[in-house]
């Protein structure tokens, strides 16, 4: 569906909330209702509502209207360990058709939905399923966060390849300084570059928290 982005990422902390509030907020300057949603969630706090995890809500406040925390992020675990084992510990199964209810119910609400990932493309949501199923299931395209640091040439190059080979499109790569003082850092992204086919669709330099979403989205060159 090309009114939505699966956002993905080298792997955790490389900055895909950062970056799907950014995405949010570029849409939303274009004048679209947008709807983020982050379906699987590990990492949460136990408050009056039930548990919440702190990325979902910052999702959540991003929207252009407001949404049920249930229906915007529906399986969330409290301990921040990867999502199969967390449901498991839980006694729970991340389904996908679940998903992909609460999904369109979003969408029947907004222009754009952007869904975030959990960890890398491959993170596992149950034994059967992972992320990238997400993805196909809901037959959006990827845009892969790349977190610049020691170690992101190979990270991204192994995304790229098994998003492509899973036969999502890649719609393009962003560049997050998650840290300020890489060494050789424009050599990095010169090296994504000419290796990635997709475009990249922006380079984003280190943000002191608290991130501010107006801040990434102008950093942003997205295509859409």
């Amino acid at each position: 569906m090309m009114n939505s982005y699966f956002i993905t990422g080298t792997d955790t902390g490389c900055g895909k909330t950062e970056i799907t509030l950014g995405l949010m907020q570029q849409l939303q300057n274009r004048g679209q209702r947008v709807l983020g949603m982050k379906p699987v969630a590990s990492g949460a706090t136990e408050t009056a509502g039930g548990l919440r995890n702190q990325d979902a809500l910052r999702i959540q406040a991003q929207g252009s209207v407001p949404v049920p925390y249930s229906e915007l992020n529906p399986y969330v675990f409290e301990p921040p360990i990867a999502p199969h084992l967390a449901a498991m510990q839980a006694g729970e199964k991340v389904e996908l058709g679940v998903i992909r209810t609460h999904y369109m119910s979003l969408l029947a609400q907004a222009d754009y939905v952007i869904v975030e990932g959990a960890g890398g493309w491959l993170a596992p949501f149950s034994r059967e399923h992972s992320a990238a199923d997400l993805a196909l299931l809901l037959s959006m395209p990827a845009i892969l966060v790349v977190g610049l640091r020691l170690g992101c040439i190979n990270h991204a190059l192994l995304s790229v390849e098994s998003i492509l080979a899973s036969g999502v499109r890649l719609a393009g790569w962003v560049a997050n300084e998650v840290e300020p003082d890489m060494l050789s850092r424009d050599e990095n992204i010169a090296t994504l570059r000419a290796a990635i086919t997709a475009p990249c669709l922006g380079v984003v330099p280190h943000i002191a928290h608290p991130p501010c979403a107006r801040v990434i989205a102008e950093n942003l060159t997205l295509p859409l």
